[in-house]
């Protein structure tokens, strides 16, 4: 056997593999002997047919079988132990003017395109800078939070007039465009929430109502075409709920209005526990930490992304890119060009940060155990269970739903990617130098 790699440029090569009778006939015949063992044939005891009558019904695709594992084992050791890497996989070269007469005496030869994954130089030092936000919570943002808390914890009153952030319980009747009540139409029982109505006008017309009061309700107008909102609220398809033009007309069933939690001692040992907050400061500062703590993920996501950004801009990286979409292209036939077009540019980015992240792996010796991603994987597990029951999961039976969550390849790769990255972000923030600024969370929103 004879394998050779003619380079043609920087980022492509050709592979080419020449198989000679002696490469492979010793496989072949072994592979006939063992179907011969194994066979079931009418007018041949079980394990008794003669391997010439094997090779003479399946000889061909047995020699078919065998070239093909053989060409991809030796391909493949060929690669390690060259050191090659590549973009990909090896495409083979379709060749029309060669034709093998597949009768165990030929001498194949086979050609492999190579996309080549470029060399990259690069360091990160302290001269690279970046700016890592401390996000601030406002006023408004903290009074919002803090509001909404109380009334979580607050009790439901039905004033007999409705006022800002009440929710209308109602008819609602749908309205030919004459004005008058649409037969066959529409007909809905359900929950206006005024928080959620977008229109300053509409809004200032809901308030101010009572019991059995009667409006009219441009819902589209109301609730910024939100067809999920006016959906829920209808009773109706989301699809309906995107093209519905009507008017509706509004009766009043009843006022419902939440009303906040008072300040007192038994409304803070519900929250943070007895004894933890003794009074409105340490309320309000405890409020704060949670509400800051939830930017700070944000803040942390910004970076990353500054990061990303710089470094992909910044590092001079060639592709292969007429290689990779033929590739693309040959592994996901339903892939049309239009897709490949549009879709190109993203893939290449997220290619050559993966090439930057294993060029930082490499240089810096960062490892990433199964420790790490096991306890990223239960930590992303325990998010979740909490999401349906705010009690911990024992730390033992977590601990199993996380081996058995990574057991699947998918699961398992998702998460070590993950690992990964962060372990390179943290790298490099370990490295560069963080400029530190507080920010007012408005401001940081703007920036997004």
């Amino acid at each position: 056997m004879n394998i050779t790699q003619e380079k043609i440029n920087d980022l492509n090569a050709l592979v080419k593999i020449k198989i000679a009778p002696e490469d492979y006939t010793e496989k072949v015949e072994k592979s006939i002997r063992e179907q011969a063992k194994k066979a079931n044939l009418p007018g041949f005891r079980k394990g008794m047919v003669p391997a010439a009558h094997i090779k003479k019904m399946h000889g061909r695709s047995i020699l078919v079988e065998e070239i093909n594992t053989l060409l991809s084992e030796t391909l493949n050791k060929y690669l390690t132990d060259n050191k090659v890497e590549i973009l990909g996989q090896p495409l083979p070269v379709m060749d029309d003017s060669k034709e093998f007469k597949w009768d165990n005496t030929d001498e194949f030869e086979f050609d492999y395109e190579l996309g080549l994954a470029p060399i990259i130089d690069f360091n990160i030092t302290s001269k690279d800078i970046f700016t890592e936000y401390k996000v601030k919570a406002d006023e408004e943002t903290l009074a919002s939070r803090i509001k909404n808390i109380r009334r979580s914890y607050g009790k439901m009153t039905n004033p007999e007039v409705s006022a800002d952030d009440d929710v209308l319980y109602a008819d609602l009747a749908q309205l030919s465009p004459d004005g008058s009540v649409f037969e066959g139409g529409i007909n809905a029982t359900g929950s206006i929430r005024l928080d959620l109505v977008k229109d300053k006008k509409i809004l200032k017309s809901l308030i101010g109502l009572k019991k059995d009061d009667v409006v009219e309700l441009d819902v589209q107008k109301a609730f910024d075409k939100n067809e999920v909102i006016i959906a829920k609220l209808l009773n109706i398809a989301e699809e309906d709920a995107k093209d519905l033009q009507s008017r509706f007309q509004v009766t009043i069933k009843n006022v419902n209005r939440l009303e906040e939690s008072d300040l007192n001692q038994e409304f803070f040992d519900k929250l943070f526990g007895e004894g933890t907050v003794t009074d409105e400061a340490g309320f309000t500062e405890k409020i704060t930490e949670e509400v800051e703590s939830m930017f700070q993920q944000d803040a942390d996501r910004k970076l990353q992304n500054d990061i990303y950004t710089k470094l992909i801009e910044g590092i001079h990286i060639e592709l292969p890119d007429e290689f990779l979409r033929k590739w693309l292209k040959t592994t996901n036939e339903k892939l049309t060009e239009a897709e490949l077009a549009e879709g190109y540019d993203d893939f290449a980015k997220n290619l050559k940060w993966t090439l930057i992240e294993n060029k930082l792996i490499q240089d810096n010796n960062i490892e990433i155990k199964y420790e790490d991603v096991f306890q990223t994987a239960k930590q992303r597990l325990d998010a979740q269970f909490r999401m349906y029951s705010p009690a911990p999961m024992p730390e033992d039976q977590l601990a199993q739903y996380t081996a058995t969550f990574l057991k699947e390849k998918d699961n398992a790769t998702r998460i070590f990617d993950e690992v990964k990255a962060l372990k390179v972000f943290e790298y490099i923030k370990s490295v560069a130098t963080l400029d530190q600024k507080d920010i007012p969370y408005k401001k940081f929103i703007e920036m997004k």
